[in-house]
């Protein structure tokens, strides 16, 4: 019987996850809220094989420790992170042991992404429901959207300017587009196109799902 924890219900919902990774045999998953300082000790007491990171707390609590994270490597555990907490985790601990999955952990891993308010949001701590638009998300967004000629690069760039000065619990796609200059048509055609366009964090949270299939198949 492998054992595996994960943690998410923000970037991927329980739900979500079961679908895909519970319909393999001899698998016992136990599906966690997003991570939080003390956790990964809890875990261990578990005795799982596999500890899946997603999602984790930043400024409601105190975020997971490296040096949990490490106890965890150095007692046998394989430790994946994607999507949020996880990717970023993945990216500072990759040397030592912890495996990054996914386009969020990349952005981190090359340097292109810095700073943990970028996958940072507003969430209802009881239901897990997303409050704020992540920045990661946005800017993935905007970036396909120049692809698209839905926005041009210097749209894009005043879009990601009003999102990054906001602060992150009252980041959304309505309030940065109504602070921008976009024409109505341009908005429009803005806002049908975010409607249909993948949830980064979301795929990122399913790579890291899929691979945890991959190892234990």
């Amino acid at each position: 019987m492998v054992k595996i924890i994960i943690y998410t219900g923000l970037s991927l919902s329980f739900d979500e996850a079961k679908e895909i990774l519970d319909n393999h045999g001899d698998v016992e998953v136990i599906y966690k809220k997003p991570i939080k300082r003390g956790d990964i000790g809890l875990a261990i007491k578990e005795h799982p094989d596999i500890i899946g990171i997603i999602d984790g707390v930043f400024h409601q609590n105190s975020a997971v420790a490296h040096r949990e994270i490490l106890k965890a490597i150095d007692e046998g555990i394989t430790v994946v992170g994607s999507s949020s907490m996880g990717a970023l985790r993945a990216s500072e601990l990759d040397t030592l042991g912890m495996k990054g999955i996914g386009y969020v952990y990349e952005q981190y891993a090359t340097g292109k992404v810095t700073s943990d308010d970028d996958v940072a949001v507003m969430l209802d701590s009881e239901t897990l429901e997303q409050l704020s638009e992540p920045l990661i998300n946005m800017d993935y967004t905007f970036t396909k959207a120049v692809k698209e000629n839905i926005i041009t690069e210097d749209e894009k760039n005043e879009l990601l300017s009003i999102a990054k000065s906001t602060f992150y619990p009252k980041r959304n796609y309505a309030q940065t587009l109504n602070s921008s200059k976009l024409d109505d048509d341009t908005k429009n055609r803005l806002v049908t196109f975010i409607r249909f366009c993948e949830d980064i964090k979301k795929e990122d949270a399913k790579s890291l799902i899929r691979y945890i299939i991959h190892v234990i198949e």
